[in-house]
């Protein structure tokens, strides 16, 4: 039986691939008294890395705290040139949404968050419009109303980087803001930020994509949820859904289909996220489900 049913951790890492890195890892972990639950790797020949999640528990004094066990994994992560984290599975990150007008992707996420179904603190809604206030008050949420127009854009947006720092953010949840970031909020954010779009990316970009979807007569409509990078649109995806539709189907009918998948492929990827189940691969993303 573990040691302490509450110790439990998740270790994640990136590195060269090379040999011994698995059985580096699990001797570390046995020989601190842990015991595996879970464990997935993979390693990408395209790229010649390598990829690594392991949740595990302790079953004996010689884990000690969180502090210990990264201080001992080091030298492990020097011999392999490691991006590596080491964190406790009860800590709840602490996440920004940012919403404009449409509130389907903000109510699934505060109702899977208090839900339990993911693991996570939103410490704040915050939005350029006041439609979605209401709802945030009714689901106890702070609210933060930062209008924005072209000529106060970047004081507006000092203001939401401020509010990150403030608040201890640990990711920001773009759920249908409808305002372009500027490439230093971007980098700001830099791979602390999920976007949710319209589309099963690259595809109609702009103003009325369900029309510009109508016209073209499609028969497979979707949602992508990625990572934000300078780039607009262009960063790494996480997750993606899609639904066939057909000539039957008007615009209001394809933007309900397309907003049902959004709720969906967002919730998943924020979920994976703070689960730390994604790891960059340089524009790609392993995703260990």
């Amino acid at each position: 039986m573990p040691y302490n049913n509450e110790s439990k951790y998740v270790l994640t890492a990136r590195c060269p691939d090379t040999t011994g890195i698995s059985a580096s890892v699990f001797n570390y972990i046995h020989d601190n008294d842990g015991f595996v639950t879970s464990s997935a790797n993979y390693g990408d020949p395209s790229t010649n890395r390598f990829f690594l999640r392991i949740v595990f528990t302790a079953v004996g004094p010689k884990m000690g705290n969180l502090e210990d066990l990264r201080l001992k994994f080091q030298p492990i992560a020097d011999k392999f040139a490691m991006q590596w984290e080491i964190n406790d599975c009860s800590h709840k990150p602490k996440v920004l949404i940012a919403v404009s007008k449409f509130g389907h992707c903000l109510i699934d996420l505060l109702h899977k968050t208090k839900a339990g179904q993911i693991p996570m603190e939103i410490a704040g809604i915050v939005s350029n419009h006041t439609e979605m206030k209401g709802l945030a008050e009714w689901y106890g949420a702070d609210f933060y109303h930062f209008p924005v127009k072209p000529e106060t854009k970047s004081e507006q947006e000092r203001k939401i980087i401020n509010l990150t720092e403030e608040l201890g953010i640990e990711l920001v949840i773009l759920a249908r803001y409808m305002q372009i970031l500027s490439p230093y909020m971007c980098e700001t954010l830099k791979e602390k930020c999920i976007n949710i779009h319209h589309s099963f990316l690259p595809s109609f970009k702009g103003a009325m994509p369900y029309s510009q979807a109508h016209e073209r007569g499609v028969k497979i409509v979707g949602a992508t949820a990625h990572y934000v990078t300078t780039e607009l649109d262009e960063g790494p995806i996480i997750e993606q859904a899609v639904e066939r539709v057909d000539h039957t189907f008007g615009v209001d009918d394809i933007a309900s289909t397309v907003r049902d998948l959004e709720t969906l492929t967002l919730s998943r990827a924020v979920k994976w996220h703070v689960e730390k189940r994604i790891l960059l691969n340089g524009h790609k993303t392993v995703v260990f489900k």
